[in-house]
């Protein structure tokens, strides 16, 4: 028999660990009087940093070639405003019986938040799919949410959504769209320098996400929300989480298919059309349900996890899938003609 071994990488990653470790930092030492008021404005800041350099990077030639792929950008935006909506307001059956109100509203708001830039870009390029659309799609939807989910969260929301209001909205547009807008503006200058420096967008975004993650659960703890939540009430929010990822993938992959889509164009539309951003949801979330933001934002923070490992996996399995263009229906039209050999002189 062979001996059983462990695999040479466990399936999780340290970024998750990064996470995990965030939330019980604030657990058991929470922000407090200035602390939080300090955590508050490095989160602010760290997000505003983070979308200029969004910003900085995208170039205007990108984003123009990007817009001839109109129709991979509307079923990206109807993928992450219209179908998760829906699948959204279709859970609400499930209160009481599995999810409580409160985890139905953060469940409901996951559904309205923008789609990711980084993430989808890293798993397009090792499933080998289109890398210049999913950078587009995932920053043309990050623009959309400033406005789209902070409109979807009062229609859909109401009062559970107590923070929004006209100020909230231009508070979200302050801090996410102006940096964006001013990354763009000064990229002849820094751009260049981001393109070689890669990594510092990386450790920018992943920071700034760690800050708002403590400054947000810190709240909670402060306020004693978390014992409104109990393990079989997180188990089936968990498991509520797997069905909606779990449809996503499928409706984004098949549904690309039968709208025409090539393989490279399906695997943009289904990382970039399946996933919900954590560094764009947070500051929305804070704005929006103030102190109740850190329970708001417990199904994102979830899904967010749950998204990584599943999409890595899927994006190692699209990796090893056979080049289109070198499949046996096609080895004749790449495959060099025989020689023919040459005439004798005479």
């Amino acid at each position: 028999m062979r001996r059983p071994h462990l695999p040479a990488r466990l399936p999780l990653d340290p970024y998750i660990l990064a996470l995990l470790a965030t939330v019980g930092l604030a657990a058991l030492l929470p922000a407090r009087g200035p602390a939080a008021t300090a955590a508050d404005l490095a989160s602010t800041a760290a997000v505003a940093l983070l979308f200029f350099l969004y910003g900085a990077r995208l170039s205007t030639r990108e984003a123009l070639d990007g817009l001839r792929h109109w129709r991979l950008h509307l079923t990206v935006l109807a993928c992450t405003f219209v179908l998760f909506p829906l699948l959204g307001l279709a859970a609400r059956g499930l209160v009481p019986g599995l999810l409580t109100a409160p985890l139905y509203g953060g469940l409901l708001f996951l559904c309205l938040v923008p789609s990711t830039v980084q993430s989808s870009i890293a798993f397009t390029s090792i499933a080998r799919g289109n890398v210049p659309a999913a950078i587009c799609a995932g920053s043309f939807s990050s623009l959309a949410g400033i406005v789209l989910t902070p409109l979807l969260a009062a229609a859909l929301l109401g009062g559970d959504a107590g923070g929004f209001s006209p100020d909230s909205v231009l508070k979200i547009t302050l801090q996410l769209l102006l940096p964006f807008l001013l990354g763009q503006a000064l990229r002849p200058w820094v751009g260049g320098f981001l393109v070689r420096h890669k990594q510092l967008l990386g450790y920018v975004d992943r920071g700034s996400i760690l800050l708002v993650v403590y400054a947000a659960f810190s709240a909670g703890v402060v306020a004693g929300i978390w014992h409104q939540v109990s393990l079989p009430r997180l188990a089936a929010l968990m498991l509520v989480e797997a069905v909606l990822l779990a449809v996503m993938l499928l409706a984004t992959w098949y549904g690309a298919a039968r709208l025409g889509f090539g393989r490279a164009d399906r695997i943009a539309i289904q990382f970039a059309g399946s996933k919900k951003s954590l560094a764009a949801g947070l500051p929305m979330a804070s704005v929006l349900f103030g102190a109740h933001a850190a329970l708001a934002v417990l199904p994102l923070m979830l899904f967010h996890q749950m998204q990584l490992m599943v999409c890595a996996v899927i994006a190692r399995r699209r990796a090893q899938d056979p080049v289109p263009e070198l499949t046996a229906d096609r080895v004749a039209d790449v495959s060099p003609a025989p020689e023919r050999p040459a005439p004798r002189a005479r």
